[in-house]
């Protein structure tokens, strides 16, 4: 009976050939009708990694069409005879059916294409609004619909052919055994690598789910590629990523429907200005603080407020920046809001100066040609700065390499590009301390006197934790020394709060030589989001969860010789779009015009409205979930109230001001090609 199996599974494996090989020539189609003859000629490395990687992501998704003929045509023929009988025909209709599929979307990306530049996004969704009649009028008279309607018929027809051929290949004879025992062990065997087969190409040949391809593993000479990066996404995979990230409502509103929910924010007569940006027009008030030769905007991944919270002092993970906070012109904020929840969304909105809202401005290429008038590195140059942007991972990621130069900046640096590819990293980049260091030694010895603005961005304080930190001189003996054994002896937990420790540690040392070697430095230093890294229902804390305090609030303190805690107007709480209106507070002359559509923290604040979520001096409030809790840091969980949303008003007000520069790229600012480093 199990040989009916074991044939019938070999007859699954070759029909799965046909899927990749189909979608591996569409993809050699689609480079060649859209890629420039100069980026393809010659360049078989980078065309080799194309189909290398396009084939293992795809794989997400072609690895079924052997698991499902395999679980319902084999398997259910094992048990009865005629339905085994049945079996290539089923296989034939079920593979016929897929490839069809796959030819369909094929046309679809290759139309998009040619009207969007880009293969399947998020407009997507859009599209239930289109006019139908429309879209068949130009699918017919300007995409020759009715040609790729009739391609139908010679595709199938040869899917057939190769289907049967595929079918014919003979297959392995089922073996004969001796014993008994040993024909058990064998089909035992064979029906577990079988299901192990699916997974190990689903995984994209591993059987690690974690290491399943993904856009950041692409690489970078792929990726750098605007073609034949996105030749490696199969149709099916792009399909996934869309109905995953459905478009923001934003984004399907008229100006006057938009108009109409942005007023709660938008200041008097800005209905008058083409851009409404231009209404956030603030004029400085004189400068406060000598002008610095260089600002240091130190963005630490997962960098967080909840380790300096006194509840959780016996960690000492801060024990590195707790020092440069304890300086006397040091001032730190406890209750600081992230403009994301995630990396991409704080990066993009600390640069451009308005809130992406989870609408990837980072990869919206009309973004990458220019960027808004609120942009920090753009605004900077008023005064004469020079900006360098520095990331500890590759510039590929979130496609920081187009859009870094769109939105201002004069120079981007990558952490293998600087440190070199064979330097210590993570997954995410080059282990902090050394980025750190290289980044460091090449801001001295580029420094010619003019003004300088740095904007650096680590990545070491993110999972697996794997760095190994006693190396470079955690002791946990030492720094946990007050810390509860469920930290101490737990091995992750011992893993985060060294890994915790030492990427503050790297921060640390970096501050501490920037202030010598240029004593009239600015420095910021805030986490791109909050991250909780402690070992709940412990000695610490009574509890089995965080508070919304804990799981909201990043870290953020501003050094300066002449910067003074006076200066900030008693307030206690801030986000992450306060800042830039205060490095123009502190330092422009009076009268500078800059563009900033939050106060400076110089100014009093009541409240802070993200898009997910809001805080008040004594509350600090959840979108998402609609809840609320008391602010300050406790021992016991909070009282959590439910149903609230307070600033919500505010908090459409500013996605949907973001929605409207996103559905007018016509008011972007052109930006010269910045600098990389190689």
């Amino acid at each position: 009976m199990f040989e009916h199996y074991f044939f019938g599974m070999q007859q699954d494996l070759k029909l799965a050939v046909l899927p990749p090989l189909l979608c591996a020539v569409f993809r050699a189609v689609f480079i060649y009708a859209y890629a420039p003859r100069e980026s393809i000629r010659g360049q078989w490395k980078k065309l080799y990694h194309c189909f290398r990687y396009g084939f293992w992501w795809g794989m997400d998704w072609n690895a079924y069409a052997y698991l499902i003929p395999l679980a319902l045509v084999t398997l259910p023929g094992v048990f009865l005879p005629v339905y085994y009988e049945l079996g290539d025909s089923l296989r034939t209709v079920w593979i016929v059916s897929y490839a069809f599929v796959l030819y369909v979307l094929f046309w679809g990306k290759m139309i998009f294409y040619y009207h969007y530049n880009d293969i399947y996004n998020s407009t997507l969704w859009l599209g239930k609004n289109a006019d139908k009649k429309n879209l068949a009028d130009i699918f017919f008279n300007q995409n020759h619909g009715a040609w790729i309607l009739l391609s139908f018929i010679p595709y199938v027809f040869l899917c057939l052919k190769a289907t049967e051929f595929l079918l014919g290949i003979p297959n392995i004879s089922y073996p004969v055994f001796e014993t008994e025992w040993k024909g058990y062990a064998f089909n035992t065997a064979i029906f577990l690598g079988s299901i192990a087969i699916f997974y190990w190409f689903r995984f994209g040949g591993t059987f690690r789910h974690r290491l399943k391809p993904e856009w950041d593993e692409v690489p970078p000479i792929v990726k750098n590629d605007e073609v034949i990066g996105k030749a490696t996404v199969d149709d099916l995979v792009a399909l996934e990523i869309v109905w995953k990230h459905p478009a923001h409502e934003s984004l399907k509103h008229s100006d006057e429907e938009a108009a109409e929910i942005m007023e709660p924010v938008m200041p008097k007569g800005w209905q008058d200005k083409k851009d409404p940006l231009e209404s956030f027009m603030r004029k400085a008030k004189g400068p406060r603080i000598k002008k610095p030769s260089h600002i240091f905007y130190l963005l630490g991944e997962s960098h967080s407020q909840i380790i300096y919270d006194p509840q959780f002092s016996c960690l000492n993970m801060m024990e590195g920046t707790k020092k440069w906070r304890a300086q006397e012109h040091t001032v730190a904020i406890d209750n600081f809001l992230s403009a994301g929840l995630i990396s991409q969304p704080s990066l993009v909105s600390l640069i451009l100066g308005i809130y992406d809202a989870n609408m990837e401005i980072n990869e919206n290429k009309d973004f990458w040609g220019g960027c808004t008038i609120t942009s920090l590195p753009f605004q900077l140059k008023k005064l004469g700065y020079k900006t360098s942007f520095w990331y500890g991972g590759g510039l590929s990621w979130g496609s920081l390499y187009h859009f870094i130069p769109g939105a201002g900046f004069d120079e981007a640096h990558g952490g293998p590009d600087i440190c070199g590819p064979d330097a210590p990293k993570t997954w995410l980049g080059v282990y902090d301390h050394l980025f750190l260091e290289e980044t460091a030694r090449r801001i001295k010895a580029s420094d010619d006197g003019t003004p300088e603005f740095h904007f650096i961005y680590t990545t070491s304080n993110h999972g697996p934790y794997n760095i190994p930190v006693t190396e470079y001189g955690f002791d946990a003996d030492r720094v946990l020394k007050d810390a509860p054994a469920k930290v101490r002896q737990k091995d992750m937990a011992l893993r985060e709060a060294g890994g915790v420790w030492y990427t503050d540690q790297a921060l640390a040392h970096f501050i501490e030589d920037m202030q010598k070697t240029y004593p009239d430095s600015l420095i910021i230093l805030t986490g791109d989001h909050a991250a909780h890294f402690v070992e709940y229902d412990c000695d610490i804390v009574p509890r089995t969860m965080a508070t919304l305090r804990e799981n909201r609030t990043t870290s953020f303190a501003l050094s300066h010789p002449e910067l003074t805690k006076d200066m900030f107007a008693g307030n206690t709480l801030g986000g992450h779009l306060n800042i830039m209106p205060t490095i123009f507070e502190l330092i422009a002359p009076k009268g500078f015009e800059y563009y900033s559509i939050m106060p400076s923290l110089l100014e009093h604040l009541d409240h802070i409205t993200t898009p997910f979520g809001w805080m008040t001096a004594d509350t600090i409030g959840d979108y998402y979930n609609h809840v609320s809790q008391p602010l300050a840091p406790c021992m016991e969980m909070p009282d959590t109230k439910h149903d609230v949303s307070d600033f919500e008003n505010e908090r459409f007000a500013w996605s949907e001001l973001t929605g409207w520069i996103i559905r007018h790229p016509e008011l972007l600012h052109g930006m010269r090609t910045c600098e990389y480093t190689q």
